[in-house]
């Protein structure tokens, strides 16, 4: 029983002088994502845009729009994270931009989060790709988000394209 109680002092009174940071300095580097995609705006193109979807058609405009938030549950802007990219399974990496949303143009903004725009090339195989969110930190720590690894949570490229209006 002695010896219990002087271990249980001496782990205390570690914890409080701090000595146990690496495990607390881990954790703070932590970064916590929330993501969707929608159907980005395009002059002439079939809508409705802004609206919740995994599945497109080439030349359609895909918007990823991501959320990360620290281990204490605050938002990392721009200021926080060095850079945050979609990876596309054929090595493709999407830049994505921390911005108020919507655009000034469709009105006053409503949030501020991480958006990547993809224009999809006419050329680009259909199917159901699996894709990867990876942020890094502006001390250099990379952390890596996938969806589901579902059909309906991947992005699915139909195999066809969407015709434009004039």
């Amino acid at each position: 029983m002695k010896h219990l109680t002087i271990a249980f002092v001496l782990a205390t009174a570690l914890a409080t002088l701090g000595l146990t940071q690496p495990a607390d300095a881990e954790s703070a580097n932590r970064f916590f994502f929330e993501g969707d995609m929608v159907r980005g705006e395009q002059a002439g193109a079939p809508g409705p845009f802004c609206v919740l979807t995994s599945q497109f058609k080439r030349l359609e405009k895909v918007v990823w729009r991501v959320r990360v938030v620290d281990s204490a549950g605050k938002p990392v802007d721009d200021k926080g994270l060095k850079s945050l990219v979609i990876e596309l399974p054929d090595g493709q990496k999407i830049p994505a931009h921390y911005d108020r949303h919507p655009p000034p143009h469709l009105g006053p903004a409503a949030d501020h989060f991480w958006s990547a725009v993809w224009i999809i090339p006419d050329d680009y195989p259909s199917g159901t790709f699996a894709y990867k969110v990876v942020a890094t930190g502006t001390d250099g720590h990379s952390q890596t988000w996938q969806p589901f690894m579902m059909r309906p949570s991947q992005l699915t490229i139909a195999a066809s394209s969407i015709e434009f209006k004039k």
